[in-house]
């Protein structure tokens, strides 16, 4: 999909609707937000999501600047996570399959029949997901009890390219927050030759309607403090609502330390550097009483949460990863 198509992907006229909204809270004229959009997608690439979810409508052009454009994104992962060597983590069964170390579950793909039954027998509760998906589509939670005829259930994961994951318990203290889905770590890293380290951090809850935590699935997300580990500030969604409590479980966000921090950076460091090729990656953690375990790797993290959830353009994790690898190289890449 070209950078054009991929930045004005979505409903014309929803957007328009929105806007509406937004001329009516800002007291801008409506005129005066569209013309705003028509630069910022001219100027940089902008969709028409991202020019809601920033505010963009709110911010300077200084500010604007510093925000990462699909445009920038297109970019700066062709350069760190070239796409000749994408299936390593997006054909999710290969993922799981390459990072087999850091993966503690069992999961069911292109086996047999009895292999299938197997796998119902020790998973009473299990995910169900495309082999390829993204932003949480088609992901589903079910219950081995629901299977009741094996070899349709067979046919219909071979016909529709699914495969299936056995479900993660959760630590307590993190299931407090939400117990219908896994509440997962977003956490981004960079690994380059024998430099490695967590640039970005965000925990994801989901709002107890869905059985995932994604951002684009109703979920919201916070910041987590690389060092202590502990969540920043109140945690917001896709809809910019802000959150300083859970909004079912009423357990406040600001101080929470996630267990085993230590743990999981320590996971993603080393994961990171399985694939040399692939120098950013932004990881989904899943937090266990006794460590972490990967839910799966994405060689081009969007910086939608990223940027929503710091409240201002990050194109500064962009460069100081450029940065290095120009060093490295004698290159003179810039966003």
């Amino acid at each position: 999909m070209g950078i054009i198509s991929y930045a004005l992907k979505g409903n014309l006229g929803n957007f328009l609707k929105k806007l509406d909204k937004v001329s009516e809270e800002t007291k801008m004229s409506k005129l005066k937000l569209f013309n705003k959009f028509l630069k910022c997608f001219m100027m940089q690439g902008f969709g028409y999501s991202d020019y809601l979810n920033y505010e963009l409508y709110l911010k300077t052009k200084k500010e604007i600047k510093e925000y990462a454009s699909i445009k920038d994104q297109d970019k700066f992962y062709e350069i760190v996570s070239p796409s000749r060597y994408k299936t390593f983590f997006t054909i999710k069964p290969e993922f799981l399959k390459n990072f087999k170390d850091y993966v503690a579950r069992d999961f069911f793909y292109e086996g047999t029949i009895v292999e299938l039954k197997t796998f119902l027998d020790n998973n009473p509760e299990f995910m169900i997901k495309p082999i390829d998906g993204l932003g949480g589509r088609g992901v589903d939670k079910m219950f081995a009890k629901q299977v009741t005829d094996v070899e349709a259930f067979f046919t219909e994961l071979k016909e529709n390219r699914l495969f299936l994951e056995g479900y993660v318990i959760q630590h307590p203290d993190l299931m407090a927050f939400c117990q219908e889905s896994v509440n997962t770590i977003r956490i981004l890293t960079f690994n380059y030759k024998e430099h490695s380290e967590v640039l970005f951090a965000t925990l994801r809850v989901g709002n107890g309607n869905a059985a995932v935590d994604n951002f684009h699935k109703g979920g919201m997300a916070l910041l987590i403090d690389l060092e202590t580990g502990k969540l920043v500030g109140e945690a917001v969604d896709k809809d910019l609502n802000r959150y300083s409590v859970h909004p079912k479980s009423k357990i406040k966000f600001e101080g929470f330390k996630i267990p085993n921090w230590d743990i999981v950076k320590k996971t993603v460091l080393e994961a990171s550097k399985v694939n040399s090729h692939i120098h950013v990656v932004g990881w989904d953690v899943a937090v266990t009483e006794d460590g972490c375990t990967l839910i799966e790797g994405n060689r081009r993290p969007g910086f939608d949460i990223v940027q929503v959830t710091s409240g201002f353009g990050r194109k500064d994790l962009m460069r100081k990863v450029l940065e290095k690898i120009n060093e490295e190289e004698h290159t003179d890449y810039k966003i």
